[in-house]
């Protein structure tokens, strides 16, 4: 390939905005709208349609009259209705999907993918080479989807979408349209709602559909490209290395979900065990069909003749194969190796123990096996060496045991109340006290009558010991704790792991990391003090150094952003990011990150490669985790094209970042002048925040203008939406239907709220100038007021009126207009900072798709408002009522591609 021309390269939003403006992107949505048209009339009948058409021409032309037209709107027509403009947005994305997936392909013709630019740039830079291959060593990125989804379609649905999105794909034809509009048909007529709320073991085996479409391709396709720009560079990443995982957190995260039991772990982690079993064994098919090298015209060493004659001697394998395959050793290992496959499924489902003879412990004994072919193959010089059975290491060593990687995060007060059985006098101890009890403790084993509760915590801790020994060390390394206020609050985690057998102390055994989640502004004002504190301890130092040195923390921003506003929250991690650098430096530690973003602006959401370009400079070193949520999954990884992309631009962005990003592209000088700017906006930002916040009718205008009651009912998880039991208020719900509320309504507070009063403040001080140059020159500001502009053009006063006036109290209502005077003094001082005429003047086409899903919105949201107040009018439940109102929660979460 030429050099990239990167002056003319897209970003994520310039991809999005080309393929807005696509004419054959248009005839695709138009032909599946009038697929879906004829579907309507076929099932519902003509008069529906004309309905359809009705309020489609209204909303386009008078917007007002939406509501008085569908006022009313008998339950039965209603669900239709709904339904029908829920359908086009789905048809609609996954045609957006699709053309974005070719943009990409085209873009990646033109100047390169993601690594490939990166790798120009680096070229570019002139950098030490010894730097390069230190950072391409310690590459480690893990996507980590969450046990917690705001995914609000349903996996049968996405099956078909994900059809009609390979239809699309396909060159026009008859048949091609026959099965469209086949697929299409089947979809009106499959119900978008769940039945029941969904177990654990169903979102684990909901979450392996995206697994099963990142194993067909992408993440092997990523692996090799950053082979390719690596050897491009000079620099070289073992093909053992997991430069590239997946993580996950389902049957993992029990904080504050009940039905994660320690059983519940252990099947989730079965589960997904034999289904990397199924996957390495299409791997090694896909390899026996390749490597049928003669020993007539080849090489063979005797290390792997060796090893074939002993499978060949525990095994039984029919005679036919062994003569079939004689003179073929390597095809026939790949036999072998398949049968111990086998045999090793047979024993995990019979719950038999694994001999490591006729079966295989662990991904790194297939490993072996792989590596005995690749040894032979070098050997008689077969390309193959470097080329399918080096893939196939690189694969397997990336999806481990089990696909992905699980993650265990509990609360920390489960893990002081459980500690508190084991050493009496923890409970009533200062936070200084119980660390010190902890240490004094560490290598006394003790194991009291433990109550129901503590039971269950220690179990835990027990069961990840188990499973380790069954599957393999690799299947879990990180247990994090909620909530961590105070160093005694990891200290007590790891005096549970020391009990259960996961640390040795004297052994020099650590089996697990303990990271600690800071997702208040209060901690993450603390986060540098703490990380001090801990690295302090000598013991904990200890499990630091047994863990590769490396020290993992959490920084969460959905409970920051509801708890704090978005400015103080993005401010206090930013600088929580720099204080835990410094900190992890000062004691020669290296630091991981993990990310705990939302799908949402409000909770963490944004463009992801400007999101980690952002970041405080000398915070990455090659090593990055964060979560994917929701609707987000299947928009990143429903199409194996787009899964791909979006892997390659988390490593790319991850390197750019390491390599590229790890002195301030600011200058000291201008940091002075700028942090303390930044604190006094978060401050501001703050209090206009809280004043709302704590505003004591803020629960009631919440839960009257919004359908967050309902949220229960969509059975989106199996996590309560409530941390505790409490009926009302908001400090208690979670930050998923926190944001999924404000959302629905159009609202969208906590993407906004605060800033604009902040930056009022600013320019009152005389920082008007400062703040327009931070925005244009520092990229954590310009990436901040980036994403506020996005949701601020996502928010729309009019339509939250509507919920306001029809659904709010005449007492609460007052708080509108409190957040409508926000909202208005927010886009006049952002426009402001940014020198725009409008928010999304620099992105036009971007503003002109919205304007357009807003067409289509309007009927859904005005439905919405109806509905609500029949429906709390209402003394009498109405089961008719509450499906159509579903119904449109679901359409509006498609249109917005949000929920919470």
């Amino acid at each position: 390939m030429n050099t990239p021309n990167l002056a003319g390269a897209p970003s994520e939003l310039t991809i999005g905005a080309a393929i807005a403006q696509s004419d054959a992107l248009r005839a695709d949505i138009r032909m599946l709208g009038r697929m879906l048209g004829e579907t309507l009339i076929r099932h519902a009948g003509q008069d529906l349609y004309d309905k359809v058409e009705v309020v489609r021409s209204l909303s386009a032309e008078q917007p007002e009259k939406v509501f008085d037209f569908l006022s009313h709107e008998p339950a039965e027509t209603a669900i239709p209705l709904a339904r029908a403009f829920s359908l086009y947005f789905h048809l609609a994305n996954m045609a957006e999907q699709v053309h974005r997936a070719a943009a990409l392909t085209a873009a990646r013709r033109e100047y390169g993918g993601w690594l490939k630019r990166v790798e120009h740039r680096i070229k570019l830079a002139n950098l030490p080479h010894e730097l390069v291959q230190q950072t391409f060593s310690r590459l480690k990125v893990r996507p980590v989807f969450t046990a917690h989804p705001t995914e609000a379609t349903r996996r049968t649905i996405l099956v078909k979408l994900r059809f009609i999105a390979n239809l699309l794909e396909l060159p026009e034809s008859a048949t091609r349209q026959q099965r469209l509009a086949e697929t299409i048909d089947l979809l009106w007529q499959t119900d978008e709602l769940r039945l029941e709320k969904p177990e654990v073991l169903d979102e684990a085996r909901n979450i392996l559909f995206y697994f099963d479409a990142l194993t067909k391709g992408p993440l092997t396709e990523v692996l090799d490209e950053l082979k390719t720009t690596a050897q491009a560079l000079n620099v070289e990443i073992p093909a053992t290395n997991q430069p590239l995982s997946i993580g996950s957190w389902i049957g993992g995260d029990r904080d504050g979900n009940p039905f994660v039991t320690p059983d519940t772990t252990r099947e989730v982690v079965e589960i997904a065990r034999r289904t990397a079993i199924s996957e390495f064994d299409r791997i090694i098919k896909r390899l026996s069909d390749q490597l049928s090298l003669s020993e007539r015209l080849s090489t063979n060493t005797s290390e792997l003749l060796n090893s074939l004659a002993a499978d060949l001697e525990n095994l039984a394998i029919e005679n036919r194969y062994r003569r079939l395959n004689a003179e073929e050793p390597y095809r026939l290992k790949t036999m072998v190796m398949r049968k111990k496959l086998e045999l090793t499924l047979d024993k995990l489902s019979s719950n038999s123990e694994l001999d490591g003879r006729t079966d295989y412990r662990t991904f790194q004994d297939v490993i072996a096996d792989l590596q005995i072919l690749q040894r032979s193959l070098v050997a008689t010089k077969s390309l193959a060496a470097t080329g399918s059975i080096d893939r196939s290491i690189r694969t397997v060593s990336a999806f481990g045991s089990t696909l992905a990687i699980l993650d265990v995060r509990e609360h920390a007060a489960a893990h002081a109340q459980a500690v508190s059985e084991f050493l009496p006098s923890y409970k009533s101890a200062s936070e200084t006290e119980r660390t010190r009890l902890i240490i004094e403790n560490l290598t006394k084993s003790n194991l009291p009558s433990l109550t129901e509760g503590a039971t269950k915590t220690f179990d835990t801790f027990r069961a990840i010991a188990e499973i380790k020994a069954r599957h393999g060390e690799d299947v879990i390394e990180s247990y994090i704790i909620s909530m961590t206020k105070g160093v005694d609050d990891v200290m007590a985690a790891v005096y549970l792991a020391t009990q259960a057998g996961l640390i040795d102390m004297r052994a020099n055994r650590a089996q697990v990391g303990f990271v600690p989640l800071f997702e208040t502004v209060r901690e993450l004002k603390m986060a540098g003090e703490l990380l001090e504190q801990m690295l302090s301890i000598k013991e904990y130092r200890q499990i630091v150094t047994l863990r590769g040195n490396s020290q993992e923390v959490m920084l969460g921003y959905s409970d920051s952003n509801k708890d704090a506003g978005i400015t103080t929250s993005q401010w206090q991690i930013h600088q929580a990011q720099r204080e835990l650098r410094d900190v992890a430096a000062k004691h020669g530690v290296n630091l991981i990150l993990f990310h705990g973003r939302g799908g949402t602006v409000g909770r963490g959401g944004g463009p992801t490669y400007e999101a980690i370009m952002s970041q405080a400079a000398g915070v990455l070193d090659g090593q990055i985790k964060l979560t994917e949520q929701g609707e987000v999954i299947s928009d990143k990884y429903l199409l194996p094209k787009l899964a791909q992309e979006n892997l390659e631009l988390l490593v790319a962005a991850t390197i750019d970042a390491s390599l590229l990003h790890r002195d301030p592209t600011t200058s000291n000088e201008e940091l002075s002048r700028w942090d303390p700017i930044a604190n006094e906006i978060s401050e501001a930002a703050f209090k206009k925040y809280r004043s709302l916040f704590d505003h004591p009718l803020l629960p009631a205008y919440f839960h009257q203008s919004t359908p967050v009651e309902q949220l229960a009912a969509m059975h989106l998880g199996s996590r309560p939406s409530r941390r505790s039991n409490k009926d009302a208020g908001v400090e208690d719900l979670r930050a998923i239907p926190w944001v999924f509320g404000w959302t629905q309504s159009r609202q969208i507070v906590p993407g906004w709220f605060g800033v604009g009063s902040a930056i009022a403040h600013a320019r009152a001080m005389g920082a008007g100038e400062e703040l327009r140059a931070m925005h244009q020159n520092w990229s954590f500001m310009s990436n901040f007021l980036s994403n506020v502009r996005m949701t601020l053009a996502k928010t729309d006063m009019v339509i939250a009126e509507r919920y306001v006036t029809k659904l709010v109290n005449k007492e609460e209502q007052e708080l509108f207009g409190v957040i409508r005077n926000e909202y208005e003094e927010t886009v006049k001082q952002v426009l402001w900072v940014t020198g725009l005429e409008e928010l999304l003047s620099d992105q036009q086409a971007l503003a002109q798709t919205l304007r357009i899903r807003d067409r289509y919105l309007l009927p859904l949201h005005m439905l919405q408002v109806d509905l609500l107040a029949r429906q709390r009018g209402s003394a009498d439940a109405n089961p008719q009522l509450s499906r159509a109102l579903l119904t449109t929660i679901n359409g509006i979460a498609s249109g917005l591609r949000n929920t919470g």
